[in-house]
């Protein structure tokens, strides 16, 4: 017969009240057991912060990723883990350079040429997941969301910006300065990494096989 260990105490509600005024959910949720267990094994209190700001930001980082990941709008979830190397015609050591992601690290952008079914979008999907989960912020784009994002920008742009304040208000475009609408903008982020395939280009040049170009 197993004996089930004792509930960890909860917290004070003063120490509760001040931990979610500081917004460390993490913290407040580990901090019964990991209080508990600092008493019974008699922790130095520099171990016992260290271990709770550890969680936290352990916690958060896990946040972080599942909200860039369903920002991303990656559509199918597929990753490296289903995606059969062996079978795939892109040879390994294109696929192992890919994966490493340093073409994202120097700014290079990715084009991947062949016809439909040679596995193009399920390993570009893969190289997003893999980057999110390194930190990077990724969206994903089909032909259609992609033009209509350049049009929103262009009109954002081209419009007087009386007339873009008043008619992207609704649909909570920011407000037009009126004084630098038309000025250049300099981007303090840095150029985004492009990833695109395309079916066009690879049935032109493999009109012979179904190999897509990498």
């Amino acid at each position: 017969m197993s004996v089930k260990a004792p509930a960890a105490p909860a917290l004070a509600p003063e120490l509760e009240r001040l931990l979610r005024r500081l917004r460390l959910p993490y913290v407040r949720e580990a901090a019964p057991e990991v209080l508990a267990t600092a008493t019974s094994q008699r922790w130095e209190p520099a171990e016992v912060l260290r271990v709770l700001l550890e969680g936290e930001a352990t916690g958060r980082d896990r946040a972080t990723i599942a909200t860039r990941r369903r920002a991303s709008g990656l559509p199918a979830g597929k990753t490296l883990e289903a995606w059969d190397a062996g079978a795939a015609s892109i040879p390994a050591q294109t696929q192992r350079a890919l994966g490493t992601l340093e073409w994202v690290e120097r700014g290079e952008n990715l084009c991947v040429c062949g016809p439909s079914g040679t596995g193009k979008s399920h390993f570009v999907e893969a190289l997003g997941h893999m980057a999110i989960d390194r930190g990077k912020t990724v969206a994903w784009h089909t032909l259609e969301s992609l033009e209509g994002l350049v049009r929103r920008h262009l009109w954002r742009q081209r419009l007087p910006a009386r007339a873009a304040n008043e008619l992207g208000a609704r649909a909570g475009v920011r407000r037009v300065d009126p004084d630098r609408a038309l000025a250049p903008q300099r981007d303090r982020r840095p150029a985004p990494i492009t990833a695109f395939t395309t079916s066009v280009a690879g049935q032109q040049a493999n009109a012979g096989g179904p190999s897509p170009n990498w």
